[in-house]
């Protein structure tokens, strides 16, 4: 039997023969288990007056959505990429670098490509958060499951990391003497999409 399993065993036990969840705590602890461990085996019941304790439902992870979060995941990198780089090709040809003299007109290339992806990404990807804020309309206890609390953090983790690299980049031009119009309204652009992005997945990490 694994860990889980007995601790879960146990806290039925327990609760069947009349004690609290406190005292279960405290002999749990006692004997060394951990308070994360502890407290996941008590949230797996409920004591409702019945006199037998009632399970609490656990989350569970599908194959369909396995699909559903994986493609939107790709989906999200690719319009963010995409984005991204037709912002740069744009800022280059908008606002030009004084330190590389001319004047520069965006890789023309790049940015029908990006927007080609974008033409076909974007409605993708918004189909389908379309579709998985209609499963959770219907069944609200999709938010438990643990493929949408990891989609929500993995997003989060990116996204901070992107801050963080734009705070690193800005500082290291201003160390260097190196700031131009071009590079912040590049920072600005990565910045921008970041925090979109932890505004729109923020709500993938809220508990039921």
């Amino acid at each position: 039997m694994k860990p889980s399993e007995q601790l879960a065993a146990f806290v039925q036990d327990g609760l069947r023969a009349g004690h609290g969840p406190n005292a279960l705590r405290k002999a749990l602890l006692a004997e060394g288990w951990s308070s994360a461990e502890v407290t996941a085996a008590l949230n797996g019941w409920s004591d409702q007056g019945l006199g037998v304790p009632v399970p609490r439902p656990q989350p569970q992870a599908s194959g369909q959505e396995a699909v559903l979060y994986g493609l939107m995941f790709v989906a999200l990198l690719t319009i963010t990429y995409n984005l991204v780089q037709l912002g740069f090709d744009l800022i280059e040809a908008w606002l030009p670098d004084p330190l590389r003299g001319g004047h520069s007109f965006g890789n023309a290339g790049s940015m029908r490509w990006s927007i080609a992806v974008l033409i076909v990404a974007l409605p993708v990807f918004l189909w389908l958060d379309r579709r998985a804020a209609r499963g959770l309309v219907r069944d609200p206890g999709q938010r438990r499951t643990p493929l949408r609390q990891k989609f929500g953090a993995l997003t989060l983790f990116l996204s901070t990391l992107a801050l963080l690299g734009a705070a690193v980049a800005v500082v290291y031009a201003g160390l260097t003497g190196v700031v131009t119009a071009q590079f912040m309204a590049k920072v600005a652009l990565v910045v921008v999409m970041a925090l979109l992005v932890i505004a729109w997945f923020r709500d993938f990490l809220a508990e039921p």
